[in-house]
């Protein structure tokens, strides 16, 4: 079976129809955009459509937190995710140190609307040497490193 690519030019989004000998359409799909492009402003997804059956239905629709990372990010977390969430298995996956893999996943968390978590105040060592000293207590020792 043979395919011919035809490109057409929609507003600011090529999209593809694949024809083939047959003279059946395959029309390519692409990743939803969130953002419109010409002013920046979050799309409203309002129509799903099944090729299938043809049914159409309108609403107003709610993307995935996801939907708003990059493809590199979306790449990132799907690695992560293969690797088990084991950092050194990233690294080696991706080629990258250790502080790279941790400035992505905190750039992803950010994406995603959460604060990441941030490094304990305390220094540990410094609790150890207060504890060995006398100073404070183990209980005392143990909520200083929990952070209460």
């Amino acid at each position: 079976m043979k395919y011919f690519l035809i490109k057409l030019f929609t507003f600011l989004i090529p999209s593809y129809i694949i024809k083939s000998n047959e003279g059946k359409d395959l029309i390519m799909s692409y990743p939803v955009i969130t953002n419109c492009p010409v002013c920046s402003q979050t799309l409203k997804i309002t129509k799903l459509h099944c090729n299938h059956c043809a049914t159409t239905i309108e609403n107003e629709f709610e993307l995935s937190k996801f939907a708003s990372l990059s493809q590199e990010q979306l790449q990132f977390v799907e690695t992560f995710l293969v690797c088990r969430g084991n950092i050194k298995e990233v690294e080696k996956e991706l080629g990258i140190s250790y502080p790279t893999v941790r400035g992505k996943l905190t750039d992803i968390i950010t994406s995603l609307g959460y604060e990441p978590q941030k490094k304990n105040e305390v220094d540990e060592k410094k609790v150890v040497t207060m504890l060995e000293k006398g100073e404070i207590t183990p209980e005392e020792a143990i909520k200083l490193l929990k952070g209460e």
